[in-house]
């Protein structure tokens, strides 16, 4: 885990996202948790980190998604040195993606 997220400040919120069992309890639970542009932008994020694992270029991602080239290269960074998440995340859609 990263050592940024100390686990006493986050526990809580991190085990109730996890058992979240169904699509509109998600919905419900994240329109009360965070703005919508909160929202969009880790949206927003994550379809960057998507189009960056398909080898995506940088001006092909800004066009698609409205994403800075500064937001580009945070995620960028988050896949080549943070702690997998994103991969993880990925991985899992593309696993469920086939069955």
């Amino acid at each position: 885990m990263n050592s940024n997220l100390s686990r006493d400040t986050f526990e809580d919120l991190f085990t109730a996202i996890v058992s979240i069992d169904n699509i509109d309890d998600c919905y419900d639970f994240f329109d009360d948790l965070c703005t919508i542009q909160e929202l969009k932008a880790i949206a927003q994020r994550f379809h960057v980190a998507r189009m960056l694992r398909a080898k995506k270029v940088y001006s092909e991602i800004v066009k698609e998604t409205g994403a800075s080239t500064a937001t580009i290269s945070r995620v960028n960074r988050s896949l080549l040195y943070g702690c997998g998440g994103y991969d993880k995340l990925l991985d899992r859609e593309q696993e469920n993606a086939q069955d």
